[in-house]
């Protein structure tokens, strides 16, 4: 024995010390060893390709969105996933190598996102070591080493190579739903993006009206906005709640923490940043004319920083400052954000929730109000340099309007913004009623 003959009980401490050491050293090397991948003769590279934004797995119980190459830590495929959180299957990559067409079977590690919110299906990372002697393109997802994956989907690894930003900033809005027809603010709040910077807005859609879909085709065919379905309820039973009700549903809010961390890597190699909000949040900028001039600021305050937190205040859709009352607006749904600029004041004892503008190449999982795993420091950006302007029901409803805060930032824009919203309007809404 080791420690056999050693009396001192400091000495028999180093010596326990020591072999659990070893023990555990050798059991993460075998561990690494199972994951690592191992080539499966006779196989050739077969089944369709997935062309579904979620597809499920046999057994209905894990469902992909996509996998995504990541070589930030070690060369591996994360695949963005839903799960159920207490009945997880083990997992299998089978990778697809060119030219040759060999198989490559790696075993999967599945990481449960922590905010579920109660909820027992809730996003997951399928992470799977790659072979190192080549770049698979496609992978597929199997739960044993062994049977036939004829029939199994394949899906592409996307963010295989490195782009140069074709975009500085990126809008990511998770989930358009129950049938959304707040028009009017969704065009002023896209055209706020666009004053402020943003080149992008990636938008999950389940449902909208068939007004909101005019409007989607618009700026989908100007190159602002990219839409991706997002068929969640065909799938599981959702809520539009985002914590759990013992109301038998699955998911909370349709699956918004999995779009989101989906959109974190979609954009990865193309976007300098991600912007993750609702469509009735805007960030404001206070201090800086736009987004690019406030993140060149906030970047070189917080150097080693790849999350900015900013503060979400409410302005009651109920309270209007009775400017702006532009008549061509008014028989087009939804909220005129110009006529509300009368804010609800912090409650005591009361965090407000925030949301975020994001490095993506510095998270790793991410939840709605912050993110999960990241690379580097968050920061928490002070209100005197930005807000979140978010036009919604009041939070509180008793308020008598004496209480409110009157903040006119958003005037600041009123010109750029009318101009371009009544642009949108004329090719969209308002010619569809002439």
């Amino acid at each position: 024995m080791l420690c056999a003959g050693k009396k001192s009980y400091f000495t028999a401490a180093v010596c326990f010390i020591t072999v659990t050491s070893m023990l555990a050293v050798s059991y993460l090397q075998l561990q690494r060893l199972s994951h690592q991948p191992k080539v499966i003769q006779g196989r050739r590279c077969r089944g369709k390709i997935a062309n579904s934004t979620i597809t499920a797995l046999k057994g209905n119980k894990t469902f992909i969105i996509s996998p995504y190459f990541d070589d930030r830590e070690s060369k591996v495929t994360r695949l963005i996933g839903i799960v159920h959180h207490e009945d997880v299957e083990q997992l299998y990559c089978w990778f697809c190598c060119q030219p040759n067409g060999k198989i490559y079977v790696s075993k999967a590690k599945i990481d449960v996102h922590s905010d579920r919110f109660g909820f027992p299906y809730g996003a997951a990372d399928i992470v799977c070591l790659e072979p190192e002697n080549c770049d698979p393109t496609h992978v597929s997802v199997h739960q044993s080493l062994h049977g036939n994956t004829d029939q199994l989907p394949r899906f592409e690894i996307k963010n295989r190579k490195a782009e140069t930003f074709s975009v500085d900033f990126t809008v990511c809005i998770s989930t358009m739903f129950g049938n959304y027809n707040n028009v009017l603010q969704f065009i002023q709040s896209m055209e706020m993006y666009k004053i402020l910077g943003v080149q992008k807005v990636v938008i999950y859609k389940n449902n909208c009206s068939h007004l909101m879909e005019k409007v989607l085709k618009f700026y989908v065919e100007e190159g602002t906005v990219e839409v991706i379905p997002w068929p969640i309820n065909s799938h599981l039973r959702v809520s539009s709640e985002w914590h759990f009700m013992q109301d038998g549903t699955h998911i909370g809010y349709y699956g918004q923490i999995t779009a989101l961390n989906d959109c974190i890597y979609r954009n990865m190699e193309r976007s300098k940043f991600v912007v993750l909000n609702d469509a009735d949040e805007i960030i404001l900028p206070l201090k800086h004319p736009d987004w690019k001039a406030m993140m060149n600021s906030l970047q070189e305050q917080n150097p080693g920083t790849g999350v900015f937190l900013f503060e979400n205040h409410i302005f009651p859709e109920t309270v209007s400052s009775g400017m702006f009352n532009i008549s061509s607006w008014n028989n087009v749904p939804g909220i005129n954000i110009l006529q509300h600029v009368y804010r609800e004041p912090d409650r005591k004892d009361v965090i407000n929730p925030t949301k975020m503008i994001v490095d993506p190449r510095k998270v790793i999982q991410t939840s709605v109000h912050s993110v999960l795993r990241a690379y580097g420091k968050s920061a928490n950006v002070p209100m005197d340099v930005a807000l979140i302007y978010h036009c919604r029901k009041a939070l509180q409803r008793d308020l008598p309007r004496e209480s409110l805060i009157r903040d006119t930032t958003l005037w600041r824009y009123n010109s750029s913004l009318i101009k371009n919203v009544n642009k949108v309007l004329s090719q969209t809404i308002l010619q569809a009623q002439n």
